[in-house]
């Protein structure tokens, strides 16, 4: 049982991959700490972060691989030995690795999780699967497919429910051509998106790219963030465009006035939250920040510390927050709980962890949480309601039936004619009065936005 001889960035990358399924942990939160904890070299980690991600993201296609190669299915293999011989496939599928090292690695980590017969047994599997290339594995898996909707769930490695969301919501577009697109730029890792928040530091500080539509964003080529001072000191933030975008729409929507107070509804983990502190104190309005979960909550305070004095954090529900605080802010961002399939580029695993019936949970929360924000509104006031999520059952369907019965007069605004005035190109979209990015038209997270206004 002796690990010492197994490479220490497949052992990172087996245990994140054995937590994201044991304990719902979040590859990427987990990950950067047993780096930073392992004092990997610059290249170890590289190989950890792909070793990782590779194998969470290809995850649906490894399995059919490993099932053809074992002649069994995977729900009658050890989930810990099932776990070790995915990582081995994305090893022998999809990276430059020496086929002996890769088998031998799998071997002393099976080990180390199984029983001594796991160990012949993830042999013979690896053996089997060495003995045909990669381009005619992918033959033989697409092959044993039963329908169109399970190939490209296979050859993308997207659960069928996600594909079909999907391809209902660019229907909805008028761009159905697009769901292929949309299915590999999910399987691509996102650059690294940087804010810089405004009055805290510049983006020609940042030594990174201007970002294409944010005014605040800038793009790394690659690299480690945290080697920026701005990054390092708060003053600038890891933040995906589309979330920048998203705050931007509600703060530039019309030019504030001093003494206005917003409020972000739901602001866990703070990135949004941060920026609107910024946007808000550059006009001399208010932000208060509120988040249910106390965990979630001490990350919110974490990323405004750099402000002085502090933004007020509460912790109420923010179901009740309409009723409590009626016609009380100015601008609402309700960044809702959602499914997160917006997100799959950088975070894979949410694609296996979701089910259908999450959605119709989700919605009934996000349903009580815009009705919530209706209320606590004042007349002129406006409401940002923004999901990572592009699921119609998400998005415009919690819309309308919000304005359908909340019995609070409100009116959509046109969000697109609002970020048309706040980016620095225009966005490829369909005529509509809200915006839906996405990952493979607009190079950011799937973000819905739609602005609403109070009458």
């Amino acid at each position: 049982m002796n690990d010492l001889k197994i490479q220490p960035a497949r052992r990172i990358a087996l245990d994140v991959i054995m937590a994201v399924r044991e304990s719902d942990a979040y590859a990427n939160l987990l990950l950067p700490v047993r780096l930073e904890r392992a004092k990997l070299s610059e290249a170890d980690a590289g190989f950890a972060t792909e070793l990782t991600y590779g194998t969470l993201r290809m995850r649906g296609y490894y399995d059919r691989v490993i099932e053809l190669a074992a002649g069994r299915s995977t729900d009658k293999i050890d989930p810990a030995i099932l776990d070790v011989l995915r990582l081995a496939s994305h090893q022998l599928l999809s990276m430059r690795v020496a086929q002996h090292a890769a088998v031998d690695e799998a071997v002393s980590l099976a080990k180390t999780v199984g029983s001594n017969s796991a160990t012949g047994f993830v042999n013979g599997v690896l053996r089997t699967i060495t003995r045909t290339e990669a381009d005619d594995w992918r033959v033989r898996v697409l092959d044993s497919a039963k329908s169109d909707d399970e190939r490209l769930s296979l050859e993308f490695s997207h659960p069928q429910w996600v594909i079909r969301a999907f391809r209902q919501a660019l229907t909805a577009e008028g761009r159905e051509e697009e769901l292929y697109s949309l299915l590999s730029a999910d399987n691509v890792p996102p650059r690294v998106s940087l804010v810089a928040l405004p009055g805290k530091s510049t983006i020609a500080e940042l030594d990174a790219y201007p970002s294409p539509f944010s005014p605040v964003g800038a793009t790394l080529d690659g690299g480690d963030p945290m080697k920026l001072d701005a990054v390092r000191h708060g003053a600038a933030r890891v933040q995906d465009e589309g979330s920048q975008l998203a705050a931007l729409a509600l703060s530039r929507a019309r030019p504030a006035t001093e003494g206005e107070v917003w409020l972000d509804l739901c602001a866990g983990p703070g990135g949004k939250a941060a920026l609107l502190v910024a946007e808000a104190r550059a006009a001399g309005a208010t932000l208060i920040a509120n988040e249910l979960v106390p965990a979630r909550a001490e990350l919110v305070r974490k990323a405004l510390a750099v402000f002085t004095p502090a933004p007020e954090v509460w912790e109420l529900d923010g179901t009740t927050i309409g009723d409590r605080y009626p016609e009380t802010f100015d601008r609402i961002l309700l960044d809702a709980p959602c499914t997160g399939l917006g997100a799959l580029r950088r975070r894979p695993e949410a694609r296996w962890r979701k089910q259908p019936k999450d959605v119709a949970q989700l919605a009934d929360v996000q349903q009580k949480l815009i009705e919530s924000a209706m209320k606590a509104l004042k007349p002129g006031g406006i409401l940002a309601y923004v999901t990572c999520s592009p699921h119609l059952g998400e998005t415009k369907v919690i819309v309308q039936t919000a304005l359908r019965r909340s019995g609070v007069p409100m009116e959509k605004i046109n969000t697109q004619e609002v970020l048309g005035a706040v980016t620095n190109e225009p966005l490829d979209l369909p005529e509509s009065e809200h915006v839906q990015l996405w990952p493979h038209r607009h190079g950011t997270d799937a973000m819905f936005i739609q602005l609403l206004g109070r009458v």
